[in-house]
């Protein structure tokens, strides 16, 4: 179990900007055993189940890759959880992002450029 909160932050706290309506958001299930996450943790999502968990940058399930951030906090420790998450066409604020306790600061540039990719955009 991966626990990442740091105390309650608000729901999209890290957003700058986004596309209008709800083009920026999905729905995503956050796979149990994710732990207490807060609002800006960035996410990845395994390959098999297609659930998102925090980003792993020693996983090999695609757990490795960053391709969203939790836009509203949750609780996966002992269950799924549906939440919204930022998936595209978003400036975000990099210094207020949740990472795991061991993502270095090399692991957080190239997670912020598979992000970048996705059109989700560090400021």
């Amino acid at each position: 179990m991966v626990t990442l909160s740091k105390g309650l932050r608000p729901t999209a706290h890290y957003i700058v900007s986004e596309a209008n309506g709800y083009r920026s958001r999905e729905q995503a299930v956050i796979a149990s055993g994710s732990g207490k996450l807060d609002a800006g943790a960035v996410l990845a999502q395994v390959t098999a189940s297609k659930k998102y968990v925090p980003f792993n940058p020693a996983g090999a399930d695609g757990s490795q890759t960053a391709v969203a951030i939790l836009y509203e906090g949750c609780d996966a420790t002992l269950a799924d959880a549906r939440r919204t998450v930022t998936a595209r066409d978003t400036e975000i604020h990099a210094d207020v992002l949740v990472w795991g306790a061991a993502v270095t600061d090399l692991q957080k540039t190239a997670a912020l450029a598979a992000l970048a990719a996705l059109g989700i955009v560090a400021r």
